[in-house]
């Protein structure tokens, strides 16, 4: 009888206990809660706040010089690539334009080479001919001759009767000749010729006054 008592008056005197530890605890908790809200707690998040800021400012300051370098490096090579490109081109043309100069000389001291053939066969043509085969036969190697020369762009310069062009005519002889008039190509001696307009033999010619 006597234990059951002094339990039964135990039990009341813990939970007295606890019931101050859970006050106290509650009491605690604010004080705590206020620390962490407190003045230094503000200054340190200020001063994260600031670095934040900063580290932000240097990296857009980074990025904004990459983007200068990058813009640099991108115009220095379109320059280059534009020179290169301007480089390319003159020497295409230049090159086009030697090849087509060799070609044309080229094609001018074949033409000259082929001339005296030309001033035979004409000769040959003028001359009295008893045998018509023979004849006919001369004339087909000059009709064939003037075919290549035609598609070489080769063409004969008009002489006689014609007003003399210093340009075209080579005068060797001047004679006076009332019938004709001035300046006048009187007689032809020697045709000349053009390369696609482009004299590559004078006509010898005779003036007249």
């Amino acid at each position: 009888m006597d234990e059951r008592k002094d339990e039964e008056l135990r039990e009341p005197e813990a939970e007295a206990e606890d019931t101050a530890e859970e006050q106290t605890a509650a009491a605690e908790e604010p004080a705590a809660e206020t620390e962490a809200t407190g003045p230094e707690h503000g200054r340190e998040k200020g001063f994260r706040g600031a670095r934040a800021a900063r580290r932000e400012a240097e990296l857009k300051k980074e990025l904004e010089q990459l983007k200068e370098e990058r813009d640099a490096a991108l115009g220095a090579e379109k320059d280059k690539y534009l020179r290169l490109a301007a480089e390319y081109d003159n020497y295409r043309k230049r090159s086009q334009k030697e090849r087509e100069t060799v070609y044309a000389d080229a094609k001018a001291d074949t033409v000259l080479q082929l001339l005296p053939v030309y001033d035979n066969l004409e000769r040959a043509l003028k001359a009295e001919c008893s045998d018509g085969a023979f004849y006919k036969g001369v004339e087909m190697i000059m009709d064939q001759l003037m075919g290549i020369f035609a598609k070489l762009g080769v063409e004969v310069i008009q002489a006689a009767g014609q007003t003399f062009d210093p340009a075209l005519h080579n005068a060797v002889i001047h004679v006076e000749d009332e019938s004709l008039g001035e300046n006048v190509v009187a007689e032809e001696f020697q045709k000349g010729f053009t390369l696609n307009g482009k004299v590559i033999r004078f006509a010898m010619v005779k003036v007249a006054n």
